[in-house]
């Protein structure tokens, strides 16, 4: 049974309070009430794309308000699931609440101190402790690894979840050599083989490469937005150099253009 909404603090009543208007049929907004789970969900992760954002741009104020986006969304979804009598904001912080005591025991129960490392092993037994008991279907380490997280994200998550069985490269230099190995096949693929083929190979070296940013013990995501950044740091630098020569583009060679980005990394 849903439980009542929260009454005890008054920002998240009125926020809880502001979507219930929103999506009234009778006098709310009529995009509001039109939305559903689905239309609404390109919406959510593009807001929690934005407090990314808002961190790696290091803005607190910006991070303060991509915050509240991402929370709108999840009040959003809740209301919609209070509509249909499924669940309540209330139901998802209670639930939240409780998983969070269930997964830190070294926490909230009297246990000997764990580090870091030990902690994370824990916590993946007690998450696929607690899908056992959703169902007593025997189902793959990789079901629930969620199909829209983006490609980099996912290929990590996949491959630890294989490495919990021991299928895993033991030494990074074995991902290495194959990182070489696919790199040579895609090679062989661009040069041989069909566009969809090359396509393939490709994959497989973006696998790879995701592979050996976890052997490394980094997120290939924030790495990859990290260059992108640099890009355009370094881009807008010969932008400027050539809006400073007074010439156009096509006048500028490629070693021209190389110059000034050579330039742009002494800056």
């Amino acid at each position: 049974m849903a439980k009542s909404q929260p009454e005890n603090n008054r920002e998240i009543a009125a926020l809880l309070q502001v979507m219930a208007d929103l999506r009234d049929p009778e006098g709310g907004c009529p995009w509001d009430v039109a939305q559903d789970y689905r239309s609404i969900a390109s919406y959510t992760l593009e807001e929690a794309y934005e407090v990314v954002d808002a961190i790696e741009r290091g803005n607190r104020e910006d991070l303060r308000e991509e915050l509240g986006d991402l929370l709108l969304q999840v009040v959003f979804h809740a209301q919609i699931a209070s509509e249909e009598g499924r669940f309540t904001f209330a139901d998802v912080v209670e639930g939240i609440v409780e998983k969070m005591i269930r997964r830190h025991p070294h926490v909230f129960i009297a246990e000997d101190g764990r580090d870091a490392e030990q902690q994370t092993l824990e916590w993946e037994k007690i998450k696929q402790l607690e899908k056992s008991q959703k169902s007593e279907a025997v189902v793959s380490l990789l079901d629930d690894v969620p199909l829209h997280f983006p490609g980099l994200t996912r290929a990590v998550k996949l491959q630890k979840r294989a490495a919990r069985v021991g299928f895993d490269w033991p030494q990074i230099e074995q991902v290495i050599d194959k990182l070489c190995e696919e790199v040579e096949e895609l090679n062989q693929a661009r040069n041989q083989m069909s566009q969809e083929k090359i396509e393939e190979e490709f994959g497989d070296l973006l696998f790879v490469m995701a592979n050996l940013a976890r052997h490394l013990k980094i997120d290939p995501e924030t790495a990859l937005r990290r260059a992108n950044a640099k890009f355009c740091s370094r881009f807008a630098h010969i932008e400027n150099r050539v809006s400073q020569s007074g010439r156009d583009w096509p006048e500028f060679s490629l070693d021209d253009l190389e110059a000034y980005w050579q330039e742009a990394k002494t800056v």
